[in-house]
C-alpha cells in the first residue's frame, strides 16, 4: 500500500503534508474554540454592563477569529485571501492593545487582547503569527492555488 492510501494528508490533491497539514488540522479547530470563547465573553461583558470592560474589542477579536477560521478551512484563493487579511489585523490589534493595557489599562479595559491576550494564555499573541506562517508557507499556497505569477502566462 503507498503513502497516498494510507495518509489522507499526503493525498495528492490536497496539496498538503504532514507537519502542514497537522497545523492547518490544529489552526482550523483551535480558531473556532476561540472565536465562541471570546463571543460569550463579549455578550456577558455587554450584558455584566461593568465600565472596566471593553466588549466591544473582545466581540471583533471574535469576529475575526471566525473569518480566519474560513482560510482553514475553505480551500479557495479568496478564502485564503479573507483570512490572511483577518490575520493581518489580528496581529495588529493583539500588539497595539496589548501594548496600549501596559501603558494605560484604564483606556483599554478589560478584553481578549488586554496584556497580549494574557486570559487566554496568550493565544492571541501566538495564533495569528502561527497562521499568517501556515498559510504563506508553500506547501499551504500551493493547496489554495496561489503560485508564483510570474509562471502564468
Amino acid at each position: 500500500m503507498d503513502e497516498t492510501t494510507t495518509n489522507p494528508n499526503n493525498a495528492p490533491g490536497n496539496g498538503l503534508s504532514g507537519f502542514i497539514a497537522a497545523a492547518g488540522v490544529i489552526l482550523a479547530v483551535s480558531y473556532p474554540v476561540l472565536a465562541i470563547a471570546t463571543g460569550f465573553r463579549a455578550v456577558y461583558q455587554i450584558i455584566e454592563g461593568d465600565p472596566t470592560n471593553s466588549p466591544y474589542l473582545s466581540l471583533i477579536a471574535s469576529l475575526l477569529y471566525a473569518t480566519a477560521t474560513v482560510g482553514f478551512v475553505v480551500r479557495r484563493r479568496w478564502a485564503w485571501q479573507l483570512s490572511f487579511g483577518a490575520l493581518l489585523i489580528e496581529a495588529g490589534f493583539t500588539l497595539v492593545i496589548g501594548v496600549l493595557s501596559f501603558a494605560g489599562p484604564e483606556l483599554i479595559g478589560r478584553n481578549v487582547w488586554q496584556y497580549f491576550g494574557r486570559d487566554y494564555g496568550y493565544f492571541p499573541l501566538v495564533q495569528p503569527l502561527l497562521g499568517l506562517l501556515w498559510l504563506i508557507h508553500p506547501q499551504t499556497r500551493a493547496a489554495y492555488g496561489i503560485g508564483d505569477r510570474s509562471a502564468v502566462g
